[in-house]
């Protein structure tokens, strides 16, 4: 007889349905598989027939959730389980398509499910990528990420218009992908006298411009690289900080340096290897205190490795005024140049 796939088990027939079951069923550990295999537990009616008290003493009150869904009575609430959320669209077009009027058109239709369906899981979309098949099997992949996860449609189609503008395939189009990052909706409250912000999903379009006319790697805020090299920085995409920031603002008053761009070139007088006497801009200091120096440089490979020298430096002119700045020195052409003035 050939059992149905789904099998109702009446409440009083539980332990005995369940004693012909493997143990393996059970969710055990490794030690716990090697306690019952050296016990010669084998199946569930072989647990299930364990007295409890004595294998609570032994195992603990694991032993007893054991025991207890081997013999059916384990109370639990029924869970189903949910299939991963996921934003997908796909669709396989009829004729090659070459016009990005025509790609965004068929794009603006997915959209509409895309945002449909994550509205109805009061979410937004935190970034979108289209994935293009082309005429002759190779494929095209772009991602845009605005600032914030949003849900305006002519928002994401801007940004697709601007960046396969900037980006386009090599071939005909045969199939569209779009996937999409769900995001939690933010709603940012204002003070009641704070200025006026910008929306961001306008912010994120006039940066998308500004991208295709300066260049990717040219627009978003500088953000400080892991490495003793002078001024190294990278350009990363802006983001909006959710909550309050973590870092404590200090009480202590801190001097502001202003860099010189480009630095200026200084002569200056050494004594047992510490500036003492410099000139700048036609007047002569006198050091009073001399930080230093911090060597400085590039990547192992590159010949500016360690090529610089860093000194703070504290001096007096004759006439009595004071000047704090920060003087570097090339270690590989021995010159020195002011780099910075401290207020």
């Amino acid at each position: 007889m050939v059992r149905s796939a789904i099998q109702v088990i009446p409440r009083q027939s539980k332990a005995e349905i369940l004693s012909g079951l493997p143990l393996t069923v059970l969710d055990l550990t490794n030690t716990q598989t090697e306690t019952f295999a050296l016990w010669g537990i084998r199946t569930l009616g072989n647990l299930a027939a364990l007295p409890e008290k004595e294998l609570i003493a032994r195992m603990g009150q694991d032993g007893k959730r054991l025991r207890e869904l081997a013999r059916g009575e384990h109370p639990h609430l029924f869970q189903p389980v949910e299939p991963p959320f996921t934003l997908d669209e796909r669709m396989e077009l009829d004729a090659p398509v070459d016009l990005l009027d025509s790609l965004l058109f068929i794009a603006n239709m997915m959209l509409d499910q895309l945002i449909l369906r994550a509205k109805a899981r009061i979410l937004a979309l935190a970034s979108l990528t289209i994935t293009l098949t082309l005429d002759g099997g190779a494929s095209h992949t772009r991602t845009v990420r605005p600032a914030l996860p949003t849900t305006d449609k002519q928002v994401w189609i801007k940004l697709l218009h601007l960046d396969l503008q900037a980006h386009p395939p090599a071939a005909s189009i045969l199939a569209i992908a779009l996937h999409a990052e769900p995001g939690s909706t933010s709603k940012v409250q204002l003070g009641l006298f704070s200025p006026q912000l910008p929306e961001a999903s306008r912010l994120d379009v006039t940066l998308a411009r500004i991208r295709a006319i300066v260049g990717e790697n040219n627009v978003g805020c500088a953000v400080l690289q892991d490495t003793h090299a002078l001024e190294s920085f990278r350009m990363g995409p802006f983001s909006v900080l959710s909550g309050e920031s973590t870092v404590a603002a200090s009480s202590q008053p801190r001097a502001s340096m202003r860099v010189l761009r480009p630095s200026e070139a200084a002569s200056i007088t050494l004594q047992n290897g510490r500036p003492s006497i410099f000139f700048f801009r036609d007047r002569r200091y006198v050091v009073e205190h001399a930080y230093g120096p911090w060597v400085v440089g590039g990547d192992w490979w590159a010949r500016t490795l360690w090529g610089c020298e860093q000194w703070d430096l504290v001096a007096r002119s004759q006439d009595g005024s004071m000047l704090c700045c920060c003087m570097m020195r090339d270690l590989f052409e021995n010159k020195w140049h002011m780099a910075a003035l401290y207020d």
